[in-house]
């Protein structure tokens, strides 16, 4: 037991979140005691990311922290999105005594002001560790510390679907189109961590299929036997 503050980092399963929980480990303010996810209750995957439960609860035993589970219907409304979110806060602040949320967002300031607000009169304190840091040193950052990880989802609007399933890594960054955001901050991509200095071992993973569907493009990831989750294209 430590005397210092108890935070949850809001999990997507992909390198943000990833590197948030390093940052925050490695800064020693406060103490990460669980990783909160949202799933789609129909599919049972991550929100948006569509990673398969079982993956990140594998994340999860590899950081050594729980995972707070929060289910979401789908359709889900931002209504019953905030509810559903209000709710587990509510419990998990008492069940593991947290007082702050640890958010891995970049700069998009509506974003945040948006989770500022929703923080507020809950008694817990929103955290971003990672704002405001040049997103292309960032990335290079993540990949130079050793974080690996796949892209599960594009928004072919604005990267091409050919990015599905590839590593985030030098190559990767170095490719991509001057317009698109190094971290997919705008939406353009979204990841799983399946490896880095945040875990205890690697998530082995094996590319599945690429689909399109809702006008965006996904990489299913399935439990691999690659050894870091680099295996393949």
């Amino acid at each position: 037991m430590t005397n210092r503050p108890r935070a949850l980092v809001a999990w997507s399963s992909g390198k943000d979140s990833a590197w948030t929980l390093q940052v925050l480990r490695q800064a020693g303010e406060v103490e990460v005691v669980g990783l909160l996810t949202t799933f789609n209750e129909v599919f049972d995957r991550v929100a948006m990311h569509a990673v398969r439960r079982g993956l990140v609860e594998a994340q999860a035993r590899a950081a050594g922290l729980p995972l707070i589970n929060v289910p979401l219907p789908w359709p889900c409304s931002n209504a019953a999105y905030e509810e559903a979110m209000g709710r587990a806060l509510a419990e998990v602040r008492t069940q593991l005594t947290i007082t702050h949320v640890a958010f891995g967002d970049l700069f998009l300031e509506d974003v945040r002001q948006y989770r500022e607000s929703r923080m507020q009169g809950t008694g817990l304190t929103p955290l971003f560790p990672l704002w405001g840091r040049p997103t292309r040193t960032l990335a290079y950052e993540m990949v130079g510390a050793g974080l690996k990880a796949r892209i599960t989802c594009i928004d072919p609007k604005r990267l091409s679907p050919s990015y599905a399933g590839r590593l985030f890594d030098g190559i990767l960054l170095d490719e991509l189109p001057d317009e698109v955001d190094p971290c997919g901050e705008r939406g353009e991509f979204h990841t799983f961590a399946c490896a880095g200095p945040m875990f205890a071992h690697s998530i082995p993973v094996s590319l599945g299929e690429v689909v399109t569907r809702d006008g965006f493009v996904f990489a299913d990831l399935l439990p691999g036997t690659d050894g870091d989750g680099t295996g393949g294209r």
